[in-house]
């Protein structure tokens, strides 16, 4: 399942300016299309060089999956560098609430998409 989100915030604070800098970001998004509602999330980031970044971040969605309503917590992270990307994530179990309780699965987050694979048992 695919749907489109929206970034709403971006407040982000430099942890540490040495190299590599270091950062932590509120963000606040918009979820549209079988994901549909909004989410905030904190991010730590970490950019060694021109070129390259990470993060690691915690994001809390509430709305509608895919016709049911609740709450999930989904863990992800990526790495950018000049030799290429990479993406990862998952749905934390017992995170679900309402009826997406006991949501289970693997999320993808790219710029202004995000991909879940999901099983509700």
């Amino acid at each position: 399942m695919e749907s489109k989100f929206t970034i709403t915030r971006w407040d982000e604070t430099v942890v540490d300016e040495t190299e590599p800098r270091l950062g932590r970001v509120q963000v606040d998004k918009t979820y549209t299309g079988a994901l549909d509602g909004t989410s905030t999330a904190e991010l730590t980031t970490c950019q060694p060089v021109e070129g390259s970044a990470g993060y690691v971040a915690v994001e809390k969605f509430q709305g509608v999956l895919d016709g049911r309503a609740g709450t999930f917590v989904f863990q992800h992270a990526a790495t950018v560098s000049p030799a290429g990307q990479a993406f990862y994530g998952v749905i934390v179990p017992g995170s679900g609430t309402g009826e997406l309780t006991g949501l289970t699965g693997t999320v993808e987050v790219r710029h202004e998409l995000i991909t879940l694979e999901y099983d509700l048992g």
